[in-house]
């Protein structure tokens, strides 16, 4: 089973629809002993980091994902709140990667939208990726690079594209919206 945690952010119905098609049992939900029941935890999110925050925190939820060892993916906001620190809101996260997430400079050409190719992947995460193969962000902060980034991106400044560290993974890009290239890497995850 398949649970993606519910926590007032959006686009988890889009991660939900991905996963369902890679012929997987997916739940949403933001019951604690589900989510330490599932077999892969998906933590995305489309949101503010502050209030987010706050919502995991009222919940317990914090707790929860700190203590889970089974993979866990994050998405967009889902990895910026698993950096230690974010600039939006000036919000303590959950410190499963250690960098902090910054607001991008030059304002006139943010947010990040659109397709870019990544640099530097590591990980089983990205097996069968190629160099011409491009994902989707859509991202005004980005985590910096870390001795834990799997996969960077250059956008104004080089960035974590993708993070890991142990069982939790994260993109910054959204594989459920990045076409077949997207669904190779949450089948990737799916797999491990």
């Amino acid at each position: 089973m398949v649970c993606i945690i519910k926590y007032n952010a959006g686009n988890i119905a889009s991660v939900k629809n991905a996963v369902e098609r890679l012929g997987h049992e997916c739940i949403i939900t933001d019951d604690k002993a589900e989510i330490r029941r599932a077999g892969k935890v998906i933590f995305p999110g489309v949101g503010e980091a502050s209030s987010a925050m706050g919502y995991l925190k009222e919940r317990e939820l914090d707790t929860v994902i700190k203590s889970l060892d089974q993979p866990v993916l994050g998405i967009c906001l889902g990895l910026q709140l698993l950096c230690r620190y974010s600039e939006e809101g000036n919000t303590n996260c959950l410190g499963i990667f250690d960098t902090t997430v910054k607001k991008f400079p030059l304002s006139d050409i943010v947010p990040h939208i659109g397709w870019n190719n990544l640099e530097h992947t590591k990980s089983s995460l990205f097996e069968g990726f190629g160099n011409d193969d491009a994902v989707y962000f859509v991202h005004s902060y980005y985590a910096e690079i870390c001795t834990q980034t799997i996969a960077e991106c250059d956008y104004i400044l080089p960035f974590s594209a993708s993070i890991q560290n142990n069982n939790f993974f994260a993109t910054q890009f959204h594989p459920e919206k990045s076409a077949n290239v997207g669904e190779r890497i949450l089948k990737n995850f799916l797999d491990l």
